[in-house]
């Protein structure tokens, strides 16, 4: 293969992928241990890295992308376009105290203008239940947010990780071996038809070693995932139904 031949070949692979690192880099560097966000720090310091990373994001993308690198460029778009969305109006105790944040086609992704709900519904169409456990809606109760970008090389391996760290964490899901009581997220519950078997689904990803003979539902912390603290106080009450419906 002639050396002109080899350079066209990688230059061709280069615009048949999506860059992350950017992203990556953020997570690694704003993300804690915890899975909770550095808003502050992140918008003093690099919004313009993060909306670099978005705006190669809504550019069209390449049309031979693996149904892999999709469906990780996807997860990371949500994710990412969340956090900007928070970082538009931050300090804020909750994504529930801003406009419409999840219907409205405000985003641009791929050429197109998009909500995250398009977002999500476009990765609930794989058939892949463990993206539940990958998308962050900048809530405390939400799975934890991975301190790596998703790819498209490493997407099953992450996904499958991230299953279990959500699963395990006991803020999030818990099970009590002596009642066989499974206390889990209510997205179990909102999504439940994405689950057609949840017991298998259990015995894949879960630590615990006998299966639920009961099941319920957490409530849900709507508290922003910040990790100076900032909207711990804010839940379900009667705040957050106010919020809730005036967005609707």
């Amino acid at each position: 293969m002639s050396a002109l031949a080899a350079a066209s070949l990688l230059l061709a692979s280069a615009a048949a992928a999506l860059d992350h690192s950017g992203w990556d880099a953020l997570l690694r560097q704003h993300v804690n241990t915890e899975h909770l966000v550095d808003y502050r720090k992140l918008k003093a310091h690099d919004l313009p890295k993060l909306d670099a990373y978005l705006k190669d994001l809504a550019q069209p993308w390449p049309k031979d992308l693996s149904g892999d690198a999709e469906k990780a460029a996807l997860i990371n778009a949500y994710n990412a376009l969340t956090i900007r969305w928070i970082l538009e109006h931050y300090p804020v105790v909750s994504i529930w105290k801003t406009k419409q944040p999840f219907r409205e086609a405000r985003h641009m992704l791929n050429g197109e203008p998009i909500s995250l709900d398009a977002i999500e519904t476009k990765l609930r169409k794989s058939g892949d239940v463990r993206i539940h456990a990958a998308l962050v809606c900048a809530a405390r109760s939400c799975p934890p947010l991975r301190r790596e970008a998703y790819s498209a090389e490493q997407v099953g391996r992450q996904l499958d990780d991230n299953t279990r760290q959500w699963l395990s964490n006991t803020r999030l899901n818990s099970f009590d071996p002596q009642s066989r009581k499974a206390e889990v997220s209510m997205i179990f519950k909102w999504y439940r038809t994405d689950f057609p078997d949840l017991e298998q689904f259990f015995r894949d990803y879960a630590p615990w070693k006998q299966e639920p003979q009961k099941i319920t539902h957490k409530t849900y912390h709507w508290g922003l995932n910040d990790s100076s603290g900032l909207g711990a106080d804010y839940s379900t009450g009667l705040g957050f139904w106010f919020d809730a419906a005036r967005n609707r």
